[in-house]
């Protein structure tokens, strides 16, 4: 099993070419479960999830697609508009993004969101759970703290995350337990993504509760808006300046 940085953006890049794309994720505890993600970055608006369907209405003005993968979100509002810059950690997404017709990109990871300027975007979009990105419960105060920065006096965080209670799961379960006694929130996850005779690094994958996400967000200048909620543990907050 060899080494490669940017094990995400082959698997974007083999479905982009009509190719085999399975990729597995990787627990630290030894759970591993087939990803199901890639074919729904390139969905089409008909085929979102209801709640991103209706969590769309809300984006105005620039916008940010934080973790773009193969840029559906920032192609659909481009499509209707908006000034949107598709922005990804991996090169081969932000590839598949401009061949499928995104201009504006920026190969970024989120932990670098401070190279943008002050007031440069109206709405921040983070679909496809990519609340997760955040990591962990210090790092998502800060990097929220940035995007402050960044955003307009106005401005809206619209963001998709999963609650990790919602489960009966028994390897899940004691795998929330274990990460409190490290002190650690219960969803915060340490994965790697396999593909093929690769995997990628590992990384904290951060699901949270509605109330845990509150309890991030306090003193970080945001506060939530709204939810909106799926028929599964899938939620979407949209977010506001206090």
């Amino acid at each position: 099993m060899k080494k490669e940085k940017d094990i995400f953006g082959r698997g974007v890049w083999a479905f982009f070419q009509g190719k085999e794309a399975v990729e597995f994720i990787e627990r630290d505890d030894g759970f591993i479960a087939l990803s199901t993600g890639i074919p729904s970055y390139f969905a089409q608006f008909k085929d979102w999830p209801k709640i991103q369907k209706q969590a769309i209405k809300y984006v105005r003005g620039r916008v940010l697609d934080v973790g773009a993968g193969a840029g559906r979100v920032s192609f659909y509002l481009q499509q209707h508009n908006f000034n949107v810059v598709a922005m990804d950690s991996s090169p081969l997404a932000i590839k598949v993004c401009k061949m499928r017709g995104v201009k504006k990109t920026k190969i970024l990871p989120i932990e670098c969101i401070d190279n943008f300027k002050a007031n440069s975007f109206d709405t921040i979009i983070m679909y496809g759970s990519n609340f997760s990105l955040f990591g962990n419960f210090k790092k998502a105060k800060r990097l929220l703290k940035t995007i402050h920065r960044i955003t307009c006096p106005n401005a809206l965080i619209i963001t998709e995350t999963n609650n990790p209670y919602n489960t009966k799961d028994p390897v899940h379960i004691a795998y929330h337990k274990s990460n409190k006694k490290k002190g650690r929130l219960a969803g915060q996850i340490r994965i790697r993504v396999r593909f093929k005779n690769s995997v990628g690094d590992w990384f904290d994958y951060l699901v949270v509760s509605k109330s845990e996400m509150k309890k991030i967000l306090k003193n970080t200048g945001w506060k939530v808006k709204k939810f909106i909620d799926s028929d599964k543990s899938t939620y979407i907050a949209i977010i506001e300046k206090e």
